[in-house]
């Protein structure tokens, strides 16, 4: 939010799910620089990759956001003409709950949903919302089985092409977990994408020291063994059906954005801290994986 309000990137919906920043101290400008321009690059690359696939398939297929919190994609594509077919978000049900209420009490996020939504009456309760092109589910990532018994429910189409999107959540699961979730994907959907934000290089020094300052705050990461390189995190993907995996750190993914809009947003707030951007770019990556039976 605080990003958006600085100029960063666009995003008009979010001032709806998260009061705005109080504004930031001197010491304290740095770091949330640093936070702004990581953010950036993770919105901007996820972002490509997620329009890529839509514009692949020409928007007749499915996205499925695992973990999305107060996320605000759903009502960004709508604007750009880009909605697939059907949009699910799933999160735990207190999540889920939360973001209900909001959308039902807030016009701009519930007006675009009955402006895309055709047939039948939209079904809405407290722990899930359900539309003809947009739906919340209150699930648990861990029991792939449950998941997929309330996403069907929903009306997902497994036939579609299909795209899974997953920011800073796999992390937050026991390698089993993650991999239990990674395999059901590649064997439920003829033809899927799976993009992974999350971090990378974890052994190394700074990697700790992000541990640590974590664990202070009583987050564990439970999932991070497999945050060891990019090469693990390909892996990953490898071992649990995905036909090919690629994974870039983010500081790769920040020279191939369009430079003139990192000079502006450069430009917006000082930042004299490079060699930290630099290092905790490199602990955060953005990885993606396919299978295709129809050669999208």
């Amino acid at each position: 939010r605080f990003a958006v309000s600085v100029g960063y990137w666009k995003d008009p919906y979010i001032q709806y799910f998260v009061r705005q920043a109080k504004e930031r101290k001197a010491p304290e400008i740095n770091r949330g620089k640093l936070a702004c321009d990581c953010y950036y690059a993770r919105v901007h690359g996820v972002s490509y990759l997620i329009k890529a696939f839509l514009k692949k398939t020409e928007c007749n297929c499915q996205i499925v956001n695992l973990g999305a919190g107060m996320d605000t994609l759903f009502w960004r594509l709508k604007d750009e003409n880009l909605l697939p077919r059907k949009y699910f978000e799933v999160d735990f049900p207190m999540i889920v709950a939360r973001k209900i209420h909001n959308i039902k009490s807030k016009p701009p996020l519930s007006k675009p949903i009955m402006e895309s939504h055709s047939g039948d009456s939209l079904l809405i309760d407290s722990h899930s919302l359900d539309s003809s092109r947009y739906s919340i589910v209150g699930a648990d990532l861990r029991f792939s089985s449950d998941l997929e018994e309330k996403l069907k429910k929903h009306n997902l189409d497994i036939h579609l092409p299909t795209l899974l999107v997953a920011e800073c959540v796999l992390v937050y699961m026991t390698p089993q977990q993650s991999a239990n979730l990674l395999k059901w994907a590649a064997s439920t959907f003829p033809v899927v994408m799976f993009i992974n934000y999350e971090q990378v290089n974890m052994t190394d020094r700074f990697g700790q020291i992000m541990i640590e300052n974590l664990q202070r705050r009583q987050c564990n990461l439970a999932g991070v063994e497999v945050c060891r390189s990019l090469d693990s995190q390909r892996e990953r993907l490898l071992l649990n059906g995905w036909e090919t995996a690629r994974a870039i750190d983010m500081m790769k993914v920040y020279s191939f954005l369009p430079q003139a809009d990192v000079k502006r947003i450069e430009g917006l707030e000082f930042l004299d801290e490079k060699e930290l951007f630099e290092q905790l770019m490199q602990h955060y990556c953005i990885c993606w994986a396919s299978k295709d039976s129809s050669n999208l």
